[in-house]
């Protein structure tokens, strides 16, 4: 029957005819078997067939021996009745997918034969928990680009160095607890516990941590129910943004005054505008004596060694490239999981690609759509996209002639010796990515273009091998050398590949440079500029290109952006552009109720999420919802230059789905004229609608504008209010508080 010719039907029908089978299977086989084999020549054969009874047991063997003579003579004979045509085509459809099971489970099977028996991925073992008399010591962390999460492993890494009499578990908070309720009943146990918390945004948790820190300040019971706890706690963020380490922050209260833990070390306050590595070895010194009173004996004299970290390494396999599957290996998972994230996102083609600025501008913004029909990924209005992309080509051929190797070296990453005992520092390795080549690796996963960390200094002294560049590199990572390092890496945005140009006999190797020298490329994310009432298979952004000049005249191009810039949409080719991509969810919401007014204030870019919050509108009411109140605060630079959707903004005024647009163009009159200043025009206006339970939405840069609106909203309270200034401030915060204040800041 493998002579059956099955392969047309495949041709034909995309997914092997599944649906017209089930509804008319017998239909649907005697209609391709008169197609592909004419009735009139076999005229006679069916006469002589007509005269013999035609039992079940002739059709299925006419099948299996694959007769189709015989077989199309007799599903045209008189004699064969209801039940005998349903025993024939059961039977096709029997062998039909057999085959297909046959054929699908033959390619799998060629798929795993290409890959070289080395390259086995090792599922984790759960650790149980052994009670050997040893102290235990869990360090959590709660980490958005890795940072929190090398800082935990590192503070482990090193206190398993100074104390052998205690353990030490690193652990992600999302994985701490499956379900919330097994949060409070976990940390009861715990008597020895430090957190690293990052923050971003408009003062909200790590997607890792989010969970944990919505029990944890919403869902916990009150009481002091962790008086047996010792802890500590050390945050990340950006002293730029208004919220600077607000979830440490929150933690840390929390956990002394309200569940009875004790604090040992003050907080940490790690500060990414400046140098949060300093940051965090200052406060890792606070530590050491903590530990020590609490970690070690009465009889323990083992005298303190000074410590230094391990430069990490992976151990490397580089294979032939004639022996191993060269197949595209990146995002082998995507479109495979039921639920898509940062580890597992989703292949999506590049739909709609097109500038939104007019060509007189000087700059560039792009409209982008990516295609997720049937491939299960969904979203809701007010979320952000994750965008996986890639290097640029000059860039990845500047580090190419750095590394020193061939771009088609096709190598894999392991964290175990070749006899399965684990690497050095195998705790503080990130995944291995998939095994590639060279050129592969760079493009996809290093982050080649911000600038090193102390670390990587260090990783970069480790293999130069002129002793004046080990010198210098060790000086700019030490403490004395913090000031010169602020001035000559941060401050003069000098990325990986300038300062590796600058110590040319630094020649790290692979499991060395991918381990401790470039961090891993992370995902950029974008609010979503559509919503999904109205593109619900497409995700629209809305992308400023970075395009600037560094001080030390480097011209940086942003890496998605540019990608997105010179991206080849489907409108343009069916072998069009793609990334993979996730959906994050936000608390960036329209009101439940549609009548309630809305003030929403986004210039440039920060239009995006409104023009999903105006589609959603729309959508509403072209079923009859009742809609409150919009005024929308744009701002850009001039109304010929990037004034974008300007048509589509017009259209939604119009309609009636936005009651009011407010534009203020910086760059058209004599003075600079901003979305802030529009308010302050409209303070009576915008009090009233507040008054009558209006919500205010606030999406762009929070470094300046995001600060500038909140103040003049400070103003507006207290003036129109007739306030003072800390019942103004109170009165914000309760705006913030009941979720009427909502900011989507960057």
């Amino acid at each position: 029957w493998f002579d059956f010719p099955i392969s047309p039907i495949f041709d034909s029908f995309p997914v092997f005819g599944s649906s017209l089978l089930q509804s008319q299977p017998s239909i649907f086989y005697s209609g391709y078997l008169n197609r592909r084999f004419p009735l009139r020549p076999l005229r006679r054969r069916r006469r002589a067939l007509e005269s013999m009874k035609v039992s079940t047991m002739d059709l299925v063997s006419s099948i299996l021996k694959g007769n189709i003579d015989e077989l199309i003579a007799a599903v045209s004979s008189p004699e064969l009745n209801g039940e005998v045509l349903m025993v024939l085509t059961t039977a096709i459809a029997v062998v039909v997918g057999c085959l297909i099971f046959f054929v699908v489970k033959r390619s799998s099977g060629q798929k795993k034969e290409t890959v070289a028996t080395k390259l086995v991925v090792k599922v984790p073992e759960v650790e149980e928990e052994v009670d050997d008399g040893k102290k235990k010591v869990t360090v959590f962390f709660g980490t958005q680009t890795g940072t929190a999460e090398g800082f935990a492993k590192a503070l482990a890494e090193e206190a398993k160095a100074r104390y052998e009499k205690a353990t030490f578990k690193v652990v992600d908070l999302d994985d701490y607890a499956a379900e919330d309720d097994e949060y409070k009943e976990k940390l009861k146990k715990e008597t020895l516990a430090f957190f690293f918390l990052a923050t971003y945004g408009d003062g909200e948790p790590t997607d890792n941590a989010a969970r944990f820190y919505k029990w944890f300040t919403e869902e916990m019971e009150r009481g002091q129910w962790l008086q047996k706890l010792q802890y500590g706690v050390f945050g990340l963020g950006n002293r730029q943004y208004e919220h600077f380490n607000k979830v440490a922050k929150v933690v840390d209260e929390i956990l002394a005054d309200q569940a009875g833990a004790k604090r040992i070390v003050p907080l940490g306050m790690g500060d990414d505008d400046k140098c949060i590595e300093d940051d965090f070895t200052a406060w890792k010194e606070l530590v050491w004596p903590e530990l020590d009173q609490l970690l070690r004996d009465e009889d323990d004299n083992a005298v303190t060694t000074p410590y230094t970290a391990a430069v990490l390494e992976y151990r490397v396999v580089v294979h032939d490239p004639t022996e191993v599957s060269v197949q595209d290996k990146n995002w082998a998972n995507a479109n495979g999981h039921a639920i898509y994230d940062a580890q597992h996102p989703c292949r999506s083609n590049v739909a709609v690609r097109r500038e939104l600025h007019n060509p007189a501008s000087d700059r560039s913004c792009i409209h982008l759509e990516f295609d997720i029909a049937g491939t299960g990924l969904k979203y809701e209005t007010g979320d952000h996209v994750g965008v996986y992309c890639e290097n640029l080509t000059e860039t990845v051929e500047a580090a190419e002639k750095l590394i020193g190797l061939s771009p088609d070296t096709y190598f894999s990453l392991h964290t175990d010796t070749e006899e399965g005992l684990p690497v050095t520092g195998k705790g503080s390795l990130a995944a291995p990515f998939p095994p590639c080549t060279l050129r592969t690796a760079l493009t996809r996963y290093a982050d080649l273009l911000n600038s090193p960390k102390k670390s990587a200094l260090l990783a970069l002294a480790a293999h130069a091998s002129e002793p004046c560049e080990v010198e210098r590199l060790r000086y700019l990572a030490s403490p004395a050398g913090k000031d010169e390092y602020a001035q000559w890496v941060v401050a003069s945005h000098r990325s990986l590949l300038e300062v590796m140009a600058e110590f040319p006999s630094a020649k790290p190797p692979l499991g060395v440079f991918f381990a401790s020298v470039a961090p891993r490329l992370q995902p950029r994310y974008y609010s979503i500029s559509s919503s999904p009432r109205v593109a619900p298979t497409r995700i629209h952004v809305t992308c400023a290109v970075v395009y600037e000049t560094t001080p030390i005249g480097r011209i940086h191009q942003g890496v998605c952006s540019t990608w997105m810039k010179s991206a080849v949409s489907l409108e343009e080719s069916p072998n069009c552009c793609w990334a993979p991509i996730f959906v994050r969810q936000s608390n960036f919401k329209l009101p439940a109720d549609t009548s309630v007014p809305i003030i929403m204030i986004g210039p440039g870019t920060g239009l995006a999420p409104f023009r999903g919050f105006l589609q959603e509108r729309f959508a509403l009411k072209e079923v009859g919802a009742e809609l409150g109140t919009s005024i929308f605060f744009f701002g850009c630079r001039n109304r010929r230059m990037d004034f974008i959707y300007e048509d589509e903004l017009n259209h939604f005024v119009e309609t009636g789905v936005l009651s009011e647009l407010v534009v203020a163009f910086s760059r058209e009159g004599p003075t600079k004229e901003y979305v802030q200043h529009k308010m302050m025009e409209r303070a009576s206006d915008l009090w009233t609608l507040l008054s009558q339970g209006a919500y205010i939405y606030v999406c762009g840069d929070a470094k300046g504008m995001a600060r500038d609106v909140h103040r003049t909203l400070h103003t507006i309270v207290q003036e129109q209010g007739s306030l003072s200034s800390s019942q103004a401030e109170s009165m914000v915060k309760n705006l913030q508080m009941t979720g009427r204040y909502l900011r989507d800041v960057w």
